[in-house]
């Protein structure tokens, strides 16, 4: 199963660290954002990865380099300019194969066990299955949430009135599992937004999910970047 990693965007609400390095890079308890992803799916028995990358993409490539520190396969999908997330996957298809792939945010961290997504990846009925979520209780930043978890697994989009929230309304991790087919009328190098595409399958119950109640940060300012270096930091100290 392939793995791709989203690391084009420029992170502007995290500046200025950002206008030195890809927000990807910034450091959490001693090591790269990014380090973390792909030491968890190294553990999970993944080796084929794509990193996709714009602002700054060659210091990621300098830090990474090939993998083989990871025990990965890396190969890189380079944009001159960052194509959203469906722009980013059509454009790195080519790496990606014909079987569904697993897709992480380079930007989040998350304690969520990639091994399970082969398993998931396995139950896909094609194609009566597009996609599947994982999704996370809603944040502070983030109180209405993204889209209804029905008691079948469905995922379904959002559809309480302005000021209420469903309470089956969950946040999207930036984590998911995704058939090649959902990007089928995407055009490789041009800009895409995956709400869209997701949200056209969701109306045929073509999207699935799953709730994640463990800990999961997206990283998208320095107050939650010094929360999350604090928990990490807190988590690595304790005894095994």
């Amino acid at each position: 199963m392939h793995a791709m990693i989203l690391a084009a965007g420029r992170g502007e609400r995290m500046r200025p660290l950002t206008d030195a390095m890809p927000k990807p890079l910034i450091p959490v308890a001693g090591k790269p954002l990014i380090f973390w992803h792909l030491e968890r799916l190294a553990r999970a028995g993944f080796v084929q990865v794509v990193i996709n990358h714009a602002w700054l993409g060659t210091m990621l490539e300098a830090a990474i380099g090939d993998g083989s520190a990871f025990g990965l396969e890396i190969v890189y999908s380079a944009e001159t300019t960052a194509l959203e997330t469906a722009g980013g996957i059509a454009t790195a298809m080519p790496w990606l194969g014909t079987q569904p792939f697993l897709v992480m945010n380079g930007d989040v961290w998350c304690d969520w066990d990639p091994r399970q997504a082969l398993t998931i990846a396995r139950q896909f009925i094609h194609p009566a299955q597009l996609g599947w979520l994982l999704l996370v209780p809603n944040p502070p930043h983030h109180p209405e949430g993204d889209f209804v978890l029905t008691s079948d697994s469905l995922v379904q989009p959002a559809t309480g009135q302005t000021g209420q929230v469903d309470t089956n309304c969950y946040t999207f991790s930036g984590i998911g599992i995704y058939d090649p087919l959902l990007f089928a009328q995407t055009p490789a190098g041009q800009p895409a937004k995956l709400a869209p595409l997701l949200r056209a399958a969701m109306v045929h119950g073509q999207i699935s999910g799953a709730l994640h109640t463990g800990m999961w940060v997206d990283v998208g300012t320095p107050e939650r970047l010094a929360r999350l270096e604090q928990c990490v930091s807190t988590l690595c100290s304790k005894p095994e």
